[in-house]
């Protein structure tokens, strides 16, 4: 009684959701479209739309109409003969369609009608019709072929006005909104591009052809769109970020300003979205009809007119998914160029002292990673409703075909819920912990790449590489539990439709229902179209959670404050005779303004004359450099104010030289002026260098200007700044790197000379010729100014070293007038070199497909047999899945004709095991893969490092840092995440492929027939897409480095560009970088699309087959059976997914091997040359003992293409001496140190020390047992102790004895002691503190052999005095060579060495060399008196 009483509630239900259906799904829907029709007719009708209208514009609005308004007539006849009296309220749907026909009709009359059904609002509210239409028609179970046509014309005219509305407004060229391109070298003579083609994506065939024939390059790509100029973008992300900031000042959010900019039409996209997410559920419900039909057997034509329509809805469906990916892929690709641009221009607006709250490597990290996570956003926004919303469909479809019974399906669904979201936390947690520790080890990566010449030197850079492989051995353990967590993710929902099914079925059975072919394949159907959603539904949650991630990430960067840019002139404050006014200045290097303990600048006040020579004198650490900086704006002023009057110029004291040519390096974005230009060169000194360079002033200059001398980067940069023309010259120490000779020609032809002599020129200096000249000294000490005055009023107790002997006298400008003459570039053949000397290699691409063994390698790095158990259990899982369809298709042909011998439960028994095994091999996949990606994660980073450790320094010369940062970031980022991730979805898609073949094959056997030319056409579409595809994906990636090495090198110099307010040039530089990159991007998503379209055609075409040759089959009157109801349904069930799989396989394919390019571009890096690590002699005891040091007959060249740099030099030096190495810039001082630790390897002739050639020892077995302490001066992030002694080789109390020696005792305590931390570069400390601090390493070391590269060039005088005693004194039967530009270092030398273009000049001890007038060294003692 009461399942009596249940049934016949469920029937009432039934019978009243029916009702529901057809009032509001059919009633409301006419009754919205007939008001919309009268009112947009009424409002347009005073318009003016006098076009005529065409053949097919009068066919769409004049015969469609007119059938529907006869068909719909028919329609309410029928009904009104066959419905009950009682039922009055379905007469009203055929009556309400007809009206609207009629309206269709009448309005068509009328001039406006084009206007009229051209209306946007028309036309996409007859795309919601169509959702409308489909849950109509599973709504009236029993339509009619009557029904059917009324809703098939329904959505002829819908499409109908939709393809006239776009036909009308069809751009002339490529872009669906605007001109792609002015005139310009873009201009692509495309006149008119036929609709067609913009639905097709016909437009990239030409870009295809040139792929399929050679290899691509950037000219050939398609040209961007102007709605898509990263120029445009950038501004109007910039603008909605200002509102944000104006409307909520403590807390602007990234989030709501990229809603602002791109929320309208993202929303517009969702819209889209609805409309096809819905009509992919046309197809399981037509499937339903259709095998419904075909267990009846009718003779009548319905079952063509349900096959073609399932066909026709797969190919409508095609053209729907492939425009809304192109639309939102454009948006995509817009939002990346905003955020990358916006976060490029805050690093050059954001002075150094706000930006200290965020590491180098944390900054690259937010242009690397966060952008691209942040522009996923768009994505996992849609899908974070979209995919409940399908969920929501399918299990209401269920529900019309196993009623209540889908509910215990959807109790595990539930279930699974709050697993999930626990698991999501976790997997959140786990990646802020590893973007942080991602953060840091690109920050030690790049660390390790600009100072890895000294790392060499040292001995170090195996030490520092197992440091960062600490570094990266934490963050993997934070990517493991991301990944393992992500592996339970998809083991839940893998096995959800299983479950589902299972649960489902066998509830419906036990409820004592009889499972029907209809059923069970419309249930299949609608378990695949579960999959996906159900699959993705975990990646999107992490997706967002990485989102907003690095939303709050780039949010909390974006809100530092800017640097005033108009702070430089207020002729308000400023008297116009005042260059500078400081008034009771206090600055410190942090935005923190309650650090006020911890000043930098303390109460500093000074007044600086237009036109004059100011000199900032003082020890070591006493403020100099960060007054220029307080003066730059660069420190945070908390006290106080500083003002400046004219435009400014800045040297810096580590010179700052930009990857290009050397003239692009002097121009620095300004035009060419010839004769500025050529005395610039003259004044610098830098004419005589240009000579010498192949290339001449086009010679490439290498990142971080490697490939030039420490003294030419100084005289670059001081060019830079003279040819700037400012009003103001802030110049950090440019004479110590340069000789005595060079610096006099400098100090009278560029500081005193006529090009500067009326500026105001403001210079740091220990130098006391510069001192002596000047028209104000400034006298720093501990941030204060101790005195200022002019050099003859100083007391002499400031400065005590003032008295010692000058560096050079102004008298030897007579000896270098002559440099003059060497000049070898003329104005007149100015314009000759064309192109710059390849000293940096162009970034290698390789040529054709994805090599078979970059894909051995990886399986290498993830280990054989865990690829063997990842195949083995992707194809056991598969095999279970399609068992488990089977298996259902055999229980429903049974039980269906009624022959089954076994119960219910035996069958569901079956089921269940199927069930079981494929959780398990799920699970083992999903751990397998997780595991697998780990293990090459871990073994690509620790090979590629290990490979670049070992690579010799030329290797570094010729490669930016940010071309090898960016292997680092990027690519290491889609190796741990992307690609492990594309792999999985390959392979879960080709062993689906292959067992939907496999099935259609072994139910229908003409389908084999249909394998072949499809198959063929198949491999043609994806042949010719691939080589396309392949040169898309690695111009991408080569577009993309420029990019990274930017943004990296603009980092390092971003206080230079502020301070020449060259922002704007900087950033129209990027933004060229952009655009070339947002090009390939936006052909590669073309080309894409282009091929997505026409697979999906294609599976389109296999499911119109398959349900023709059902319908054929089942009249019996073909002689080849197709089988039984039960296989027929189970075939065309795994026919329609087919269209999506099909397009997602060689998607995935496609993606795979894309993403693959960025293992084939490690491995690059794999295959460099190497040093030669091992020796053929090992050495024992503490060698060297004598310190004896023998050059015999060595040249040694930096590149075949340029001169020698020692040209078969010959020396002695013997043990125990102090040597010094003298020679204008660039003759060859350093390359002595190179050959010593063979940094590069010597063409000819050998080097003994202490009897053994250096070439037959191991090499850092060599090094460990030298010391030296470098020209540049090099401390990284870390404690102080780690710097000094980072492997624990002397106690505490030899590190303090030798610290207070190197006269730095003091600032080590200030700072905190031994433990204390080191920021980033070193620069807590000075640079002449650095440089102290070099030394004092170095002599920890206690080695017989101290090579110092001019070490005291960032020192005073009389601290370098002291440090000289020092060295003497602790280097008693030490060897010392001692590279020097300060005559008198080396006058109290045991012997010196003369070099002049790699020859040795002279050789001797200076007192003998001193009496021979006409000896070289007595010229530049001369010159220096």
């Amino acid at each position: 009684m009461g399942i009596t009483l249940i049934n016949s509630t469920l029937l009432y239900m039934d019978a009243n959701l029916e009702r529901l259906g057809d009032i509001v799904l059919g009633l409301g829907a006419n009754v919205v479209t007939l008001l919309l029709i009268l009112i947009l007719t009424v409002m347009r009708r005073s318009g003016q739309c006098n076009r005529r209208k065409s053949y097919i514009e009068k066919s769409v609005l004049y015969v469609i109409p007119a059938l529907g308004a006869c068909f719909s007539c028919v329609d309410l006849v029928v009904l009104v003969r066959t419905k009950p009296r009682r039922d009055f309220i379905l007469f009203f749907l055929p009556l309400s369609r007809f009206a609207m026909w009629i309206a269709v009709m009448l309005s068509s009359k009328f001039s406006c009608a084009c206007c009229v059904f051209s209306s946007r609002i028309l036309c996409f509210w007859w795309i919601l019709r169509f959702l409308t239409e489909a849950l109509h028609l599973n709504m009236i179970f029993s339509l009619q072929t009557l029904e059917i046509c009324l809703i098939m014309l329904d959505i002829a005219f819908g499409i109908s006005i939709n393809v006239l509305r776009i036909k009308q407004g069809t751009p002339k060229i490529s872009s669906l909104e605007d001109p792609l391109i002015e005139d310009g070298d873009d201009q692509r003579h495309i006149k008119t591009i036929r609709w067609w083609d913009l639905f097709t994506f016909g437009y990239i065939g030409l870009v295809m052809k040139h792929g399929s024939m050679k290899q691509l390059e950037f000219e050939d790509l398609l040209p961007l769109p102007p709605d898509m100029d990263p120029s445009t973008c950038c501004e109007n992300l910039l603008r909605c970020w200002q509102v944000q900031e104006c409307n909520n000042c403590s807390n602007p959010s990234l989030f709501w300003s990229i809603s602002g900019v791109y929320g309208w039409p993202y929303f517009r996209l969702g819209l889209l979205k609805v409309f096809n997410d819905c009509i992919g559920f046309a197809g399981p419900l037509l499937l339903n009809r259709l095998i419904n039909y075909l267990e009846k057997g009718s003779e009548s034509s319905v079952g063509y007119t349900l096959a073609i329509s399932l066909g026709l809805t797969s190919i409508f469906k095609s053209f729907l998914d492939t425009q809304y990916t192109f639309r939102l892929s454009k948006l995509k690709l817009k939002l990346r160029s905003s955020i990358m641009s916006v976060i490029y221009r805050k690093c050059l607006w954001v002075n150094t002292a706000n930006r200290s709250g965020f590491s180098e490597g944390e900054i690259q990290t937010f242009m690397s990673v966060d952008a691209d996570r942040i522009v996923n956003l768009c994505n996992s926004l849609h899908d974070m409703w979209s995919l409940p919303l399908q969920i929501g469909i399918a299990l209401y479809l269920l529900y019309t075909q196993v009623k209540f019974a889908f509910l215990s399906g959807l109790a595990i669904t539930i279930l699974l819920i709050p697993v999930n979201k626990w698991i999501s936390v976790l997997i959140a947690s786990a990646t802020e912990k590893m973007m942080k520790l991602k953060d840091e080890r690109i920050r030690k990566t790049g660390e390790l790449l600009t100072n890895i010449r000294t790392l060499k030197m040292y001995g170090w850079d195996n030490w520092f590489a197992n440091w960062l492989k600490e570094t990266r051995a934490t963050e993997v353990t934070h990517l493991a539990t991301r990944k393992y967590l992500d592996a339970w993710c998809v083991f839940f929902w893998a096995t959800t439709p299983t479950l589902f099914s299972l649960c489902t079925f066998g509830l419906f059975a036990l409820m004592g229902h009889q499972l029907d072919a209809a059923t069970v394949f419309t249930c299949l159907a609608l378990f695949n179209s579960l999959i996906s959603p159900l699959n993705s539904f975990p990646w999107v949650i992490n997706g967002l959670i990485d989102a907003f991630i690095s939303t709050r990430r780039v949010s909390k960067f974006l809100r530092c404050l800017e640097h005033n840019k108009d702070s430089s002139i207020d002729s308000g404050l400023i008297s116009e005779d005042l260059a500078l006014l400081v008034e009771d200045a206090s600055c410190i290097w942090s935005n923190n303004v309650e650090e006020e303990n911890n000043l930098t600048i303390k109460h500093v006040s000074l007044r600086v004359p237009k036109g004059s020579f100011v000199a900032i004198i003082g020890e070591v650490g006493s403020g100099k450099t960060s007054l220029l900086n307080s003066l730059l704006g660069e420190m945070q002023c908390v006290h106080g104010s500083i003002l400046l009057n004219g435009s400014v110029a800045y040297v810096p004291q580590v010179p700052w030289i930009l990857s290009g040519t050397l003239r692009e390096n002097i121009l620095f974005g300004k035009n060419f002026d010839s004769k500025r230009y050529f005395d610039t060169l003259s004044a610098c000194a830098l004419d005589v260098d240009i000579s010498l360079m192949v290339g001449g002033d086009m010679a490439f200059i290498g990142d971080k200007g490697l490939n030039l001398s420490g003294g030419q980067r100084a005289r670059l940069a001081l060019a830079r700044a003279i040819y700037q023309g400012s009003d103001m010259y802030l110049l950090d120490d440019v004479l110590s790197a340069v000789d005595s000779q060079v610096g006099c020609w400098i100090l009278q032809s560029a500081l005193l000379g006529p090009l500067l002599n009326k500026k105001t020129r403001i210079m740091c200096t220990h130098n006391i010729q510069a001192i002596s000249c000047a028209d104000m000294v400034v006298v720093m000490d501990k941030g204060k100014v101790k005195w200022s005055g002019t050099v003859t009023d100083m007391p002499r107790s400031i400065s005590p070293s003032f008295s010692l002997s000058n560096e050079f006298d102004m008298s030897s400008s007579k000896h270098l007038t002559k440099r003059k003459e060497s000049l070898s570039i003329k104005k007149d053949d100015v314009d000759e070199v064309s192109e710059a000397a390849d000293i940096v290699k162009v970034e290698e691409r390789k040529e054709g497909r994805v090599e078979v063994t970059v894909y051995r390698n990886y399986a290498v790095f993830s280990g054989w047999f865990i690829t063997i158990i990842i195949l083995v259990s992707a194809v056991l899982m598969q095999a279970s899945r399609n068992g488990n369809d089977l298996w259902l298709s055999y229980w429903v042909d049974k039980t269906g004709r009624g022959v089954t011998q076994n119960s219910t439960s035996f069958y569901l028994m079956v089921l269940c095991i199927f069930c079981i095994i494929n959780s398990i091999l799920t699970l083992v996949r999903a751990f397998s893969f997780a595991f697998g990606g780990l293990k090459a994660a871990v073994r690509v980073h620790s090979a590629l490092i290990c490979k670049l450790v070992n690579a010799p320094t030329q290797f570094f010369d010729q490669t930016p840092s940010g071309r090898i940062l960016n292997r680092f970031s990027s690519d290491l980022y889609t190796i741990d995440d992307s690609l492990p991730f594309i792999l999985n979805i390959l392979l879960a898609n080709f062993v689906g492929l292959l067992g939907i073949v496999v099935v259609l094959s072994y139910v229908q056997v003409l389908f084999l027939f249909l394998l072949l030319p499809f198959w063929y056409i198949y491999s043609k579409l994806q042949l010719f897409y691939r080589s396309t595809s392949r040169e898309l994906r690695r111009l991408d990636s080569v577009s993309r480095s420029p990019i990274y090495a930017s943004f990296t090198e603009t980092l390092d110099g971003s206080s230079t560009i502020r301070a020449f307010k060259s922002e704007e040039h900087f950033v129209s530089r990027f933004i060229d970088h952009l655009t070339l990159y947002q090009r390939t991007s936006y052909s590669e998503i073309i080309a894409s699309l282009w091929l997505s379209l026409r697979l999906q055609l294609l599976g389109a075409m296999i499911v119109l087959f398959v349900a023709v040759m059902a319908v054929i089959g089942s009249r019996g009157n073909f002689p080849i059976s197709f089988g039984t109801p039960g296989l027929v349904g189970l075939a065309l069930s795994y026919a329609a997914p087919l269209v999506s799989l099909l397009g997602s396989f060689l998607t995935s394919f496609t993606e795979t091997e894309k993403e693959m390019v960025s293992v084939e571009r490690v491995l690059q890096y794999m295959d460099v040359p190497q040093e030669e690590v091992s020796g053929r002699q090992s050495l024992n005891g503490k060698w060297p003992v004598q310190g004896l040091v023998e050059f015999h007959n060595v040249t040694m060249r930096y590149s075949s293409a340029l001169p020698p740099a020692l040209n078969h030099i010959s020396f002695t030096i013997q043990g125990g001496i102090q040597v010094g190495v003298i020679g204008r810039t660039g003759a060859g001082k350093s390359s002595i140190l190179n050959a010593l630790f063979r940094l590069t390897p010597v063409c000819s002739g050998h080097i003994m020390v202490d009897g053994v050639n250096i070439n037959h020892l191991p090499i850092r077995e060599l090094r460990s047992r030298l010391a030296v302490v470098p020209q540049s001066p090099f401390l990284f992030q870390g404690s102080l102790r780690e710097n000094l002694d980072p492997l624990g080789l002397s106690e505490d109390w030899r590190i303090w004895e030798i610290l207070e020696k190197c006269k730095v005792k003091a600032e080590v305590e200030s700072a905190g002691g031994l433990d204390s931390n080191v920021k980033e570069s070193g620069c807590s400390f000075s640079v002449g503190q650095r440089q102290l601090l070099c030394l004092a390493r170095a002599l920890l070391k206690s080695s017989k052999i101290l090579c110092l590269d001019e070490c005291t060039a960032n020192i005073d005088v009389h601290t370098a005095s002291l440090l000289h005693n020092t060295i003497s004194s602790e280097c008693q039967g030490v060897t010392v060579i001692t590279i020097a530009h300060r005559i008198s270092t080396v006058l109290d030398l045991d012997s010196i060495l003369i070099l002049d273009r790699g020859i040795l000049v002279e050789q001797g001890k200076p007192q003998h060399l001193l009496r021979d007038d006409d000896s070289a060294f007595s010229n530049f003692v001369r010159a220096s008196k």
